[in-house]
């Protein structure tokens, strides 16, 4: 018996979550958040964390690269390709749903 696992792709109207087995935690001893999944430990950098804190399954891919590009003042159209490659890549890892 062989398994096969069908790839998620991402679209504007999706509304990316962290799995729920997965959880952000921040460790005092390394002074730096860090993303839980089981058997596996990520460390975000700093942009990588404000998407994760965005995905909370309410909002749009849309609509997280419109509030980034408003924190960032930055025009949204600048930041939605690395924010989408970004997120695919994370659903891949099986650690954002979509």
């Amino acid at each position: 018996m062989t398994l096969v696992r069908e790839r998620v792709v991402l679209s504007t109207s999706s509304r990316p979550m962290l799995k729920r087995y997965c959880r952000l935690q921040f460790d005092p001893v390394r002074d730096a958040w860090a993303l839980l999944a089981p058997e596996r430990v990520y460390w975000p950098n700093e942009i990588s964390l404000e998407i994760l804190r965005l995905c909370d399954g309410q909002r749009s891919v849309g609509e997280v690269v419109d509030r980034l590009a408003e924190q960032y003042e930055t025009p949204a159209e600048d930041i939605a390709e690395d924010v989408e490659d970004f997120l695919q890549e994370w659903a891949d890892r099986l650690v954002v749903a979509l």
